[in-house]
Formats: structure tokens, C-alpha cells, sequence
């Protein structure tokens, strides 16, 4: 995924609703077929999201001010390291083909 965060657009001036953000990632992680074991928030300043090992999902509080897409590109990428822990040639086709049928 490439998502460097020095060449986006400017921050939207209002945030998305944590609940909100919540719910696209419930909604993709049923499409996907995953269960995080959690969801969580805390400012990051080198990446927009991470996995455990064990899990659980933690966004950086900055996607709440990002557009639909964007936050869809991170959700789908972070939900798919549930099923597929590398960046694999099976990561990267899955990934195009979730975010192409979106």
C-alpha cells in the first residue's frame, strides 16, 4: 500500500466519527471474513495502522480527517494482515482485487 502521509491532500477539516470508522471496519472485516480482536486509536507519526500478531488493530487518530478512500485503503490492507501476515504476491492480489470491487 502506498499511502505515504507527507503526499496526501490536507487533513479534512472535520472528523469522521469514531463510531463511524468503527463500523467500516466491522463492515470489511465481515466482507473480508476476519475478526480483529480489538480496534484502537492513538496518534502514529510513521504509519497509519499496524497488526499484532494476535490481532488486534490499532489506527492513527489522523485517518479520522482522511477521505472515505483513504481510510478504505488502510482498513483493507491492516484486515488483510489478519488472514495474510506478509506482503505477498497473495497479500498484493487480494488487496487489489478487495479494493477494486469497492
Amino acid at each position: 500500500m502506498n499511502l505515504d502521509k507527507s503526499t496526501l491532500p490536507p487533513r479534512l477539516e472535520e472528523s469522521v466519527p469514531l463510531e463511524l470508522f468503527k463500523a467500516e471496519v466491522q463492515a470489511w472485516a465481515e466482507r473480508i471474513g476476519v475478526t480483529p480482536k480489538s480496534i484502537t486509536f492513538r496518534p502514529m507519526k510513521r504509519k497509519w495502522a499496524s497488526c499484532s500478531s494476535k490481532g488486534h488493530l490499532t489506527f492513527d487518530t489522523e485517518l479520522l480527517y482522511q477521505t472515505a478512500e483513504v481510510r478504505r485503503r488502510v482498513i483493507v490492507h491492516e484486515l488483510l494482515h489478519l488472514k495474510i501476515p506478509n506482503h505477498g504476491p497473495l497479500f498484493k492480489a487480494l488487496e487489489k482485487a478487495y479494493l477494486e470491487d469497492a
